[in-house]
């Protein structure tokens, strides 16, 4: 039963292991954009596992291809050749955009950010990074040292000197009251001041094109153009975080810098989550110039598992050939319009912002206008009671409500979610 099983859990894993609800819920199976809980109640999922399950869940092609792959060899580690490693990055290299590409597959995305750390501070000789501020990037020591959410950074201690810019959050913040242009250009400006206070030997600048844990927040297109310009004048690389943001989520774009792609591709991109639909799979991609710079050896004994590997190659086979991306467009176009409409008569929400099928809801007292998360902790209980999961974040005040559901999403799903989230926003918001 869950209550033994919650118990259980608070008995052998860490008080710090985040879990959702009250009465927390064990998911035992799912199929297409549904799972299961022990109890057997049919639940509609708009949050895929925090963006994971980005195809289905038990998409026939992924299962197979694991199976299948299973029944040959389930490890080797990169010590040896592994054709289905070499497949998936000869594919993702082509997809990336980036020149001359290499890489590197990791378990997770906390750890394609840590390699990114590692390559590029390697590569300038330098341990200051710029990052921006309300990010997330991962729980690793020196992930948390560039992560500029408080709620999610448990030390001020890091390995690297980071410095914090602004521009992550639009609608927030000293700049918010600017027009996009303006935002812009302050952010710009704030860069440049930045820069003429050190000593011009920054590693990177890491950020992701919208911000995940941070409330699915993100500038206007072109700003991340803007400060590559900056960046190349002092040799600075770019990381974009695309953990969250790639193959295809926002509906507009494959990944999110191309939202910023005035000045050219990232130096380094990094991705997880998605990929492989539910497996462990992460990844960095770089110029080779960049991917090469390590004066040591490195293996890794799980990145690029075989069996992953096999999971990554079905998946994203199967997102190109079925145009996912676009179905991210237009369902998730259809379901921001929706939202926006029903925001207009639900006076506890702030703004309803997002790209595709990468949604945020942001709720704030309306009387005060300030952040909601006791709001949003209830509009989150009411929904998974109507049979809707959903997740929750934002800033350090977790009031925004994280709406990201497979790819495959249809039409009727769409509005099936959206009318729960209705009648809960009228209530509690």
């Amino acid at each position: 039963m869950t209550p033994d099983l919650h118990s259980r859990h608070r008995a052998a894993l860490p008080d710090w292991l985040a879990l959702y609800y009250a009465d927390p819920i064990e998911l035992t199976h799912g199929e297409g954009r549904h799972v299961w809980d022990a109890e057997g109640k049919k639940y509609l999922d708009f949050f895929g596992g925090i963006l994971t399950t980005m195809t289905a869940h038990a998409l026939p092609e992924v299962t197979k291809a694991v199976a299948e792959q299973a029944g040959r060899v389930i490890h080797s580690s990169t010590l040896y050749l592994n054709r289905p490693m070499v497949e998936l990055a000869e594919r993702i290299a082509q997809v990336s955009g980036i020149p001359d590409a290499r890489v590197f597959f990791t378990t997770s995305g906390t750890e394609a950010n840590d390699a990114a750390l590692l390559l590029a501070t390697a590569y300038r000789r330098s341990n200051q990074v710029l990052a921006m501020r309300n990010s997330y990037h991962g729980r690793s020591f020196s992930a948390v040292g560039i992560t500029g959410n408080r709620g999610w950074s448990p030390t001020s201690l890091s390995p690297l000197q980071t410095l914090y810019v602004h521009g992550g959050v639009r609608g927030r913040g000293p700049y918010a009251h600017l027009s996009d242009a303006e935002f812009t250009d302050a952010c710009v400006a704030d860069l440049r001041d930045m820069l003429g206070q050190t000593r011009g030997d920054v590693a990177a600048l890491i950020a992701e094109p919208v911000q995940g844990v941070g409330g699915f927040t993100s500038p206007p297109d072109g700003l991340y153009a803007r400060f590559r310009e900056i960046l190349q004048e002092h040799g600075i690389l770019w990381i974009t975080d695309e953990v969250q943001t790639g193959w295809g989520r926002t509906g507009d774009h494959f990944w999110g810098w191309q939202a910023h792609a005035q000045s050219g591709p990232p130096d380094i991109l990094t991705f997880a989550k998605g990929i492989a639909n539910g497996m462990s799979v992460g990844g960095v991609v770089a110029r080779a110039e960049v991917m090469n710079c390590l004066d040591a050896n490195s293996i890794s004994t799980f990145g690029g598992s075989p069996i992953t590997m096999a999971a990554g190659l079905a998946n994203l086979s199967y997102l190109l050939e079925h145009d996912l991306q676009g179905n991210a467009r237009r369902v998730g176009g259809l379901l921001i319009e929706r939202l926006r409409a029903i925001a207009a008569h639900a006076p506890g929400v702030r703004e309803v912002r997002g790209r595709g099928l990468m949604i945020g809801v942001e709720l704030a007292n309306p009387a005060t206008g300030e952040a909601a998360p006791d709001a949003a902790t209830a509009v989150l209980e009411a929904c998974r009671t109507a049979g809707l999961l959903i997740g929750k974040g934002g800033g350090h005040d977790t009031s925004v409500l994280r709406i990201a559901p497979p790819l495959t999403l249809t039409v009727a799903e769409a509005e099936e979610g959206a009318t729960i989230l209705d009648r809960a926003l009228r209530e509690f918001s």
